[in-house]
């Protein structure tokens, strides 16, 4: 390897050894634990309580084969890119960079969203809210990034430990308010299939699907951390099957229990509904306490979001995708650029307001880059069936069709709920393609994925030798 590869890759080092795989489903947990809280609920409104409960059995389906074939590729390919790396080492260079863009619309957009909410929770608590709030949340999460991964990784499990403890204390006090009629009071429209199981009929199924899937939203970002995990390949499959699994478990219980107690109409239109529920079922003082603590669930996605992107920017820039210098890591292995510029980007579509809009939009780039991964890992297995594996999805390319199949479905279903959204996301991603055709696929550091990999592992053994 040229000393000036080793130069270019000793300033684009991440912290190795910092993430076990219990940190790690901590990460994965984080990543979505805001969408037990909000959000899910308005597809009831879409579909009514049996419609929007087989949403999100689809979406739970359609996850868990996902989460089973990104186990499989981290575990083979343990590179900070996730989906991307993965994409490019089964599709090439122009396949890896319209998964890696999918994946950093969502990921770019979200914390955009998620700070709305923020300023709305801040404001009900404390009567501030705008501009000036998202400003602080994204200074302070972003400093604490800035800080070291390890110091990070160890304040986001504290939040999300916070946000699963009223998650956990609102199912124990409302499993003894529940009652099952309560979950049938939308009234029955004349739409298509429409009964009092499906109050708006099958169309309702359809456009439920993206508020089923904020159930799951980003613990496909796992694998973002594999280059700082413990032991990438026997951690990341770990870490990522154990957060899934968990997040199945919360989902359960407030698809379940919170309409349950409080009314599958009036839940679908609440936009606190762990809050809402627990205030119909007499226990004022938990609502207080999970009004609060729902506040920390926010942010614990929020923070987690901002070091997945993070990641993913620098895993791009540092093969050439895009500007290299967001690669560029600091005295403590941290990318700071690569904090740093999305933040601004997401603090200056914040200021939008239209906090449900861009969620959607983020979900367009997920579903898109959802398919993407779960191609790849199709492919992989026909055109590499050698590659070292230490971790093996059950069912292999039939697992991995099913989330491919389920996440086409699920695209389609946010068109059938916010047309805009669809076409704004679509704009982006011919935004990015002229990019990449037109500039960056000509300046990429390695021509193959096996070649970058390769380059960085060259650069490490210099470095080694080198201290």
């Amino acid at each position: 390897m040229s000393t000036n590869n080793t130069e270019y890759l000793a300033k684009r080092q991440l912290k190795r050894g910092t993430a076990g795989w219990l940190l790690l489903a901590g990460l994965g947990v984080s990543y979505v634990i805001s969408g037990d809280f909000a959000g899910w609920n308005f597809g009831i409104a879409e579909a009514g309580w049996g419609g929007f409960a087989i949403a999100a059995v689809l979406m739970a389906v359609m996850y868990l084969a996902l989460v089973l074939s990104l186990a499989e590729m981290s575990a083979a390919i343990p590179a900070a890119g996730g989906g991307y790396s993965f994409a490019r080492q089964a599709m090439g260079p122009a396949g890896g960079y319209l998964t890696g863009l999918a994946v950093l619309i969502e990921y770019a957009l979200a914390p955009a969203a998620i700070v709305i909410f923020i300023g709305s929770a801040v404001e009900a608590l404390t009567g501030f809210n705008g501009p000036w709030v998202y400003a602080l949340f994204y200074l302070l999460f972003v400093g604490i990034h800035l800080a070291g991964v390890g110091e990070a990784l160890k304040v986001m499990m504290v939040i999300s430990g916070l946000a699963v403890l009223a998650i956990i204390a609102t199912a124990f006090v409302l499993i003894t308010n529940f009652d099952a009629s309560r979950l049938f009071d939308v009234p029955v429209t004349d739409a298509v299939g429409a009964s009092e199981f499906l109050p708006l009929g099958w169309y309702g199924v359809w456009a439920a699907l993206p508020f089923a899937m904020w159930l799951f939203l980003a613990v496909e970002g796992v694998p973002l951390a594999a280059e700082e995990a413990k032991d990438p390949a026997k951690d990341v499959p770990k870490g990522i099957i154990g957060a899934m699994i968990f997040l199945l478990f919360t989902a359960f219980l407030v698809v379940v229990l919170v309409p349950g107690a409080g009314g599958a109409a009036a839940m679908g239109a609440s936009a606190v509904p762990l809050v809402d529920a627990l205030n119909a079922s007499g226990s004022e003082g938990l609502a207080t306490v999970v009004n609060i603590l729902g506040l920390a669930g926010l942010v614990a996605s929020f923070f987690s979001i901002i070091y997945g992107y993070s990641r993913l920017v620098f895993a791009l820039s540092r093969a050439g995708y895009l500007s290299r210098s967001l690669s560029i890591t600091t005295n403590r292995k941290v990318p700071a650029r690569a904090l740093i510029v999305p933040a601004v980007f997401g603090f200056l579509v914040s200021l939008s307001g239209e906090g449900d809009l861009i969620l959607a939009m983020a979900v367009v780039g997920a579903t898109v880059s959802y398919a993407l991964m779960a191609l790849s890992h199709i492919l992989l297995r026909v055109k590499q069936p050698d590659l070292p594996r230490p971790y093996k999805t059950p069912g292999g390319v039939v697992t991995s069709s099913i989330a491919l199949v389920l996440s086409l479905i699920a695209l389609t279903g946010v068109y059938a709920f916010d047309p805009r959204a669809f076409l704004y996301t679509i704009m982006l991603f011919i935004v990015g393609g002229v990019y990449y055709f037109g500039y960056s696929s000509k300046h990429l550091v390695a021509k193959s994925a096996d070649e970058e990999f390769a380059m960085l592992a060259d650069a490490e053994s210099d470095l080694e030798m080198a201290k």
